[in-house]
Parts: C-alpha cells; structure tokens; sequence
C-alpha cells in the first residue's frame, strides 16, 4: 500500500486504546492497524498549510510570510493571556479571534511526562489531552474566554511546570500523581476573577490508553530535513509521535506541512 498527502495534526477517537488516524491525500489511514508493520517515509516536498506553496515550512506547518500573516499563528495561540477577542480588539483577524478565544475553555492539569497546567478549548477535550501523550487529566475551572483560562494558567504555572518532557513522554517514563489532591492544593493560586468558575465538585480524572506495543529506551529524532527517507517497523503511537522499534521517534504535528509518501510492508 502506497499513500501521499501533506502531514498535519492526527486526528484520534478516544478508546481503549485511542484510535490514531493519518490524513493523506485520498485516504484516512488507521495507524493503529499498521503496528508491527514496516513502514516507509518519503519525504517529497514542502506544502504550507496555507498558501500550500512549496516554500520552506518555518513553524506551525506556515511558511515564514504565511506565519506571520495568519490568526492561526497569532501569539494568542500560544499565549492565552494575550486574547484580546473579549475587548473587541483585533490581533489579526478579529471575527476569527472571536470564534475561537470567545468561547468555553478549560484548565486543566495533566500528566504526560510529569504533572503540567493547560489551557484548551472546551471542545477539544479530551483530543488535546491525547494530543499531549497524557495518560491521566483532570479539569480545574471551565471559564468563558481565553483571556481568563490565560491568566489562570499563568498564575498556576508559578506552582506547576506547564511544559511537557517529550523524551519522558515517548520513553513512558512516567509517575503517577493524585490529580485531585493537586487540584485541591492549587485551588489557592487561582486569580481571584476566576475564583468562581472552578470546578469544585469535579473529581472525575480522566484515564487514556494508547497504542503502543513496545516503548524506546533510547530515542532517536526523525528529521526529514535531515533524513528524507526513513523505513522502521511501527511499535506505537503516542501523543503526537510515531514509534519505531529501532528507537527512532517521529513527531507529525512538528511536521505539518511536509508532503510525504507513506509505503506500508507486511
């Protein structure tokens, strides 16, 4: 089997386990039906994400004018706190903020790696969760914008990391942590304009299963730059990483916009 199309974020399903899916051009390929089978990437040119030109892909799966121009790429997407779709004023593209940022979020803690703060959309629960390889999550306070769900992250973050170890992720080298015990000891940081929207009576943690056969102890990147053309035996999929059972790992969300060929031996 041969398939082409440009990377972009997986979509999953949750389950036991999650369901992984690869976008190509003509096809939605369940990757959860190809473990232990060896597959082949071929990289074969670049296409952005929005002008889907082969120009170099600078970040997000944007080309450098492209990332620079988009709502999708605004510095609100990565740093809630600086939503401003709330006060009527525009970044980029207003009507786009304020489809996206004026609309129920959540904060919540996770543990991928080692326990972390995060802010998503309330609708992206639990894909964002599964998207960060995490095999347990909590909600903390569902807020009705952004900006608030922003604050609150930064506040949190004085007390938690807020960042995911990707190597620990991958390698599932993980601790177990009392995701409501915590929630209860940072209730106390919460801004006091958040105060009200915290989840109190919520103690249902959330649990995730993933598709993987046999996890690396040592890991090696895939970069297409680097490597254009990788062959492995697929042993896995977590958060947003492909894992082989060389030890080699491929991160598909950090290669949105690449154009691939995709071979699938038996």
């Amino acid at each position: 089997m041969k398939f082409q199309g440009v990377l972009q974020k997986m979509p999953t399903e949750i389950g036991h386990p999650v369901q992984y899916y690869l976008i190509m051009e003509n096809d939605f390929v369940n990757l959860n039906q190809l473990l232990n089978r060896t597959l082949e990437l071929s990289f074969l040119k670049y296409e952005c994400l929005n002008c889907h030109l082969d120009k170099p892909i600078y970040r997000q799966g944007f080309c450098k004018s492209c990332f620079f121009e988009v709502p999708q790429a605004a510095d609100w997407v990565m740093r809630p706190e600086l939503s401003t779709a709330h006060l009527g004023k525009e970044e980029r593209d207003l009507e786009f903020e304020k489809r996206m940022q004026l609309q129920p979020h959540v904060v919540y803690l996770a543990n991928s790696s080692s326990l972390k703060v995060g802010v998503t959309r309330k609708s992206q629960i639990p894909t964002r969760w599964i998207d960060q390889g995490a095999h347990e999550a909590i909600e903390i306070v569902e807020v009705p914008n952004r900006y608030l769900a922003g604050i609150t992250e930064v506040a949190l973050k004085d007390h938690v990391s807020d960042k995911t170890n990707w190597r620990k992720m991958v390698t599932n080298d993980i601790e177990d942590v009392d995701l409501i015990k915590e929630k209860e000891r940072l209730a106390d940081f919460i801004p006091n304009e958040v105060k009200e929207y915290f989840l109190e009576n919520n103690s249902n943690e959330t649990n995730i299963d993933f598709p993987v056969i046999q996890y690396p102890q040592k890991i090696t990147s895939l970069n297409l730059d680097k490597t254009p053309t990788y062959k492995g035996i697929l042993k896995g999929v977590k958060g947003q990483y492909l894992i082989f059972e060389d030890g080699t790992v491929f991160n598909v969300r950090g290669s949105e916009g690449y154009y691939i060929s995709l071979s699938v031996n038996s």
